[in-house]
């Protein structure tokens, strides 16, 4: 593999609004945010053509130059799985899902582009550098871990995969923004891996999780003592509580987003009821953790454009008896910003987790 650059583009093709950094390495811990974007996209992209054009927009947004571009992809049709296998070369492994995905995943995976990696405290750290997926989503609201095991023989993998249409817009359409994508992940693990290098202590040593919020989908993400063991995607997204705060659309958007904002009590109880449904599934991943493990969840960390409103971290809080706080990809990054951008950032940051964890994995490697 050619020895990476010392700065890369960190973008994340999300559902509705595309997000980028631009971060330069220094030294061996030193990471520099140097430029940061976001822009709405139509939720419908069809064809490499406007795929690429929205990417040029970003990256005319974001300015500057990078020797590398790691790229990261919300989609609810990508696929993760947490398996147990005997102690399998990974090599092996790949060319057995490769094959024979069926009786590797109970599930038919010809249509996907698949990638894995072992799963252990010293493992999980980035997945796996393959071009293909580096990562995790699961389709639809499945559980996702593996029960502890006493014997020896067996492991566990992370295994991700992506849509193979999916894949190749994504590559013709860089091709046609001229850009080289040297990294193509999926978003969870990407916050996953961003959260380990915002907070190593947590990230080490406690039982956490991770909840973002998206909009289409939400993915809750449980870690261990630096192992992943719980990843599941929640079919409830910034999408669904619109409709509810503007009656499917009788009401503005914005409008309503204010009057939510501003504590308005027919917005809070509308919102309360939306997020019942999300509560509800991430109560029951947290109950499912604690019965397979002897650990508790003592908070739940939030990132997501929904998180930027305090009533919906209040509401969860509420509903879950555990505070939600949001928390920063970059806390452990220096910045180096033009003034507006740096005055901005602190209400930006909390949506910008998988676009640094993409860059990160970059950086790191």
């Amino acid at each position: 593999m050619a020895r990476r650059g010392n700065s890369v583009f960190g973008i994340d093709l999300g559902k509705h609004v595309f997000k980028g950094v631009l971060l330069q390495r220094k030294g061996d811990d030193r990471f520099v945010l140097t430029s940061y974007a976001s822009r709405e996209v139509p939720e419908e992209i069809s064809t490499p053509e406007e795929l690429s054009q929205q990417l040029k927009l970003l990256f005319k947004d974001l300015g500057g130059t990078a020797k590398g571009c790691a790229i990261a992809v919300s989609d609810p049709e990508s696929l993760l799985r947490i398996i147990e296998q005997p102690n399998t070369p990974i090599d092996l492994l790949r060319n057995a899902l490769r094959l024979n995905g069926l009786m590797v995943l109970n599930q038919e995976c010809k249509n996907f582009v698949l990638d894995c990696a072992l799963l252990t405290p010293e493992a999980t750290n980035g997945a796996t550098n393959g071009s293909a997926t580096n990562g995790a989503a699961t389709n639809g609201s499945t559980e996702a871990s593996a029960p502890a095991q006493n014997g020896h023989s067996k492991s566990k993998y992370l295994v991700g995969g992506m849509l193979r249409p999916t894949v190749k817009q994504i590559t013709d359409a860089c091709t046609k923004s001229r850009v080289s994508a040297d990294i193509l992940q999926l978003a969870p693990v990407c916050s996953f891996n961003a959260f380990e290098f915002a907070y190593p202590e947590t990230f080490a040593k406690e039982a956490f999780l991770l909840l973002d919020m998206g909009h289409l989908q939400s993915t809750v993400m449980i870690g261990s003592q630096k192992e992943l063991v719980l990843v599941r995607s929640i079919d409830y997204g910034g999408k669904a509580l619109t409709h509810a705060l503007t009656a499917d659309g009788a009401l503005d958007a914005n409008a309503a987003r204010v009057m939510m904002q501003e504590g308005d009590a027919g917005m809070a109880e509308i919102c309360r009821g939306s997020l019942a449904r999300l509560a509800t599934e991430v109560r029951n991943s947290i109950g499912f953790f604690e019965g397979q493990h002897e650990q508790s969840i003592h908070r739940i960390f939030v990132s997501g454009g929904l998180a930027r409103t305090e009533t919906i971290l209040q509401t969860l809080s509420d509903e879950l008896g555990l505070p939600c706080e949001i928390w920063d990809p970059l806390e452990s990054c220096e910045v180096a910003l033009p003034p507006e951008k740096r005055q901005a950032l602190p209400r930006e940051f909390v949506s910008l987790n998988v676009a640094c964890g993409a860059a990160f994995e970059y950086l790191r490697n």
